[in-house]
């Protein structure tokens, strides 16, 4: 997303030239006109952070992308037709900034769309997907610093005067870069923790008991050090939405891995040792079958179907536990967004 800055230009004097006509007679007409085409753009970039803040649709990102980039071409080809004021040069300076905000649209955050299909796979990903996200804001922001210094220094030229102050498009540029840090913080925190328990329910899946311990430790070392980190996160507006939310899952995290997977590792090793007395009877035929067999496989019987009573009741448990703080949390990330970047 662009957090670029919108420059409101106050014109004392208003020209009699249409922009439409692609001649002018004055530097402040050419000012006028380059600053309209940069208002435009400016505003599509506010569309397209507003639908990445409040819309869960990718396609409606996606075409707010497509809109910024088409504001963006059109910009440039107006500005190409038009003959400059004084020269070229300044001409030149605003389309060379087009141009790179166009290659930044068009490759850089084409390049993040294309890390998101795979960012949640691992921590590494989601880490340089969000890297890629803020290297591209931060060219971005400096494209428009470049564009500003360009600006100035032509209206100082032409003896232009020209009041600044912040519009209300750009401070919400600017609290919507702001918002977006504190999320991307507390999203990398929790999903570094994630990861831990989307490998411990891989090695259940494959009923490695080892794996299954390591992981466990894993994800409850892991958690702790999260709260830890948490209780040293600075706040956006003193609101603890989203540190709470967090909160809850680290919690939930290390009662799992000390309380419940326990019981998980017991019944697969419980499960193992039947499985193994019951092939092993299975295999003899009747007539060869020895007291000690039977005795060893009726005594199993009972232990076994307590061991899948206890896993089946904590294995509901911790799915409905799951999805309740998983929710919350991500309905909370949504919340958070819609509560504080402006959807006007």
């Amino acid at each position: 997303m662009s957090r670029a800055l919108l420059l409101a230009v106050f014109l004392a004097i208003f020209s009699t030239q249409t922009v439409f006509s692609q001649q002018f007679k004055s530097a402040l007409d050419y000012l006028e006109f380059v600053s309209n085409e940069q208002q435009i753009i400016t505003k599509n970039t506010w569309k397209y952070t507003k639908a990445i803040a409040h819309s869960k649709n990718d396609r409606t990102i996606a075409g707010r992308r497509n809109s910024l980039i088409k504001s963006v071409e059109r910009a440039i080809l107006k500005i190409e037709k038009a003959k400059g004021f004084d020269g070229d040069e300044f001409k030149k300076q605003v389309l060379h900034n087009l141009d790179l905000n166009k290659s930044l649209l068009q490759q850089d955050y084409a390049k993040i769309i294309d890390m998101k299909t795979v960012a949640e796979q691992s921590y590494d990903a989601m880490e340089a997907y969000m890297l890629a996200q803020e290297l591209a804001n931060k060219k971005m922001a400096e494209a428009q610093q470049e564009f500003e210094m360009h600006y100035y220094a032509y209206a100082r030229k032409h003896n232009i005067d020209i009041l600044e102050n912040d519009s209300d498009l750009g401070k919400k540029m600017k609290i919507s870069g702001e918002v977006f840090d504190h999320y991307n913080q507390l999203y990398l925190i929790f999903f570094k923790v994630y990861m831990n328990e989307v490998y411990l329910y891989d090695a259940i899946s494959r009923e490695d008991v080892s794996a299954i311990e390591q992981s466990a430790s894993a994800l409850l070392e892991s958690s702790r050090e999260g709260l830890a980190k948490l209780d040293t996160v600075s706040l956006y507006k003193k609101d603890r939405m989203l540190v709470d939310a967090t909160t809850k899952v680290f919690e939930f995290f290390i009662d799992e891995s000390e309380n419940k997977i326990p019981v998980i590792t017991d019944f697969l090793v419980a499960n193992a040792d039947f499985e193994a007395i019951r092939k092993s009877l299975e295999s003899t035929p009747e007539r060869k079958r020895t007291k000690e067999q039977i005795d060893a496989y009726n005594e199993k019987v009972p232990l076994i179907n307590k061991a899948v009573e206890d896993y089946n009741r904590t294995n509901a448990s911790l799915n409905q536990k799951r999805e309740t703080v998983i929710g919350n949390l991500n309905e909370s990330y949504q919340r958070f967004l819609a509560k504080h970047i402006p959807n006007d």
